[in-house]
């Protein structure tokens, strides 16, 4: 860990406001103090504190990445708690200072292979902090499968589901069910004693369902219209329920693939800011320069976004959160909101309130950007990060 951080001459940016003309103190992996120039000119350091001046960039709370598959061809696929070390490694080049690692449905044994590796990289990352793992299965709709293979579902079980607890050693934080599948009410009630945030997603549901699910706390929506029950006047289905109910929040792939950018802006003129989550829904290609390009099994191929070389289909994600953020601003929203979205929101919605803001006793979790919105420095637990390499020991 570096020793005593200040930075100074910074515009921090904390979703919901901008501040000019900022320092902000760090000490033991924790933000201190957030005070403005002129009491920064007045301050007494210690002979030993790290200065950066941020020349006026944008300083936000760490992006976190709470859907995401991959990265520079290392994911959650391997099995191998190496990779995940690799995917926390790379992440912090895009300002991601905190990731959920996930897991799409998978026979148990595989699955639970690849929970252990999560399980037993936790705590030993050397960039981007892994808060726990993300579950895409097994327990979804086969009529709105995307890419996973119909031979990983499961039906409802919740013997499974203990399993798959015990061997992730209590760190799913959150995880993609069909709130239409049989039996679904009393696994909802079980992950919910485990204080699991459930998200509908590869789901059929219908309206009524979705509203059954929200009696058990089924919230959230994975990658808002991909994978779902769309939208019809007889019956709102999935993506209806998230513009009708306030309550529900959701997952955005801001691509310009997955999601229209109109239909992005269209959500925002109908949902509060406050329930939109910027994921990437990266797959393993991601950023991979050698060739051949391999998800899930299957050979991709890049063209803004990942396809199935056999039949063309959308396999995936190619995007980075700094991207992201980017896209969002392209359409025309402010990069504060976009902040709000990439750090602030995934931070309360998945119960990590130790992060997501830039205010004393928060994680010095921190994201520094110049006005083009390209990442200058990434600080995760009080360590500074330069394109992707650790400054400081």
């Amino acid at each position: 860990m570096c020793a005593e951080i200040c930075i100074h001459n910074a515009t921090v940016l904390n979703g919901f406001s901008t501040m000019k003309n900022c320092a902000i103190l760090i000490k033991q992996h924790k933000i201190i103090d957030v005070f403005n120039e002129s009491r920064f000119a007045k301050k007494t350091f210690k002979p030993d504190t790290i200065f950066i001046d941020a020349k006026g960039a944008y300083v936000a709370p760490g992006f976190i990445d709470s859907h995401i598959h991959g990265i520079g061809g290392y994911g959650t696929d391997d099995y191998s708690e190496e990779s995940i070390l690799k995917m926390s490694e790379l992440l912090t080049e895009y300002g991601v200072t905190s990731f959920i690692p996930t897991l799409y449905s998978a026979p148990k044994n595989e699955m639970i292979k690849a929970i252990k590796a999560i399980a037993k990289a936790m705590g030993k990352e050397k960039g981007a902090k892994i808060l726990g793992m993300h579950l895409e299965g097994p327990f979804i709709s086969p009529d709105r499968l995307g890419v996973q293979s119909p031979d990983s579902l499961s039906p409802v079980d919740i013997d499974l589901m203990e399993e798959l607890w015990q061997a992730s050693e209590g760190h799913i934080v959150n995880m993609t069910v069909a709130p239409e599948l049989k039996n679904m009410r009393d696994l909802a009630l079980y992950c919910v004693s485990k204080g699991i945030v459930l998200q509908a997603g590869h789901t059929n549901a219908t309206y009524a369902q979705m509203v059954e699910g929200m009696q058990v706390r089924i919230f959230h929506v994975t990658h808002l219209f991909n994978a779902m029950s769309r939208m019809h006047h007889r019956d709102p289905g999935t993506v209806g329920a998230v513009f009708i109910h306030p309550e529900l929040s959701c997952e955005v792939i801001a691509d310009g693939i997955h999601i229209n950018p109109d239909i992005i802006k269209f959500l925002l003129t109908c949902k509060s800011l406050d329930k939109i989550v910027l994921v990437t829904d990266a797959l393993k290609p991601a950023k991979q320069k050698k060739k051949p390009l391999i998800a899930n099994g299957e050979e991709v191929y890049l063209d803004k976004c990942f396809y199935r070389k056999s039949d063309d289909v959308i396999a995936g994600s190619a995007l980075t959160m700094i991207d992201s953020v980017k896209n969002i601003v392209s359409y025309g929203f402010t990069v504060e909101q976009a902040v709000h979205m990439a750090s602030t929101n995934p931070a309360r919605i998945l119960k990590q309130s130790h992060l997501g803001l830039i205010a004393p006793g928060y994680d010095a979790d921190i994201v520094i950007f110049n006005k083009n919105l390209n990442i200058l420095h990434t600080i995760i637990k009080g360590n500074i990060y330069h394109k992707g390499k650790k400054l400081c020991v």
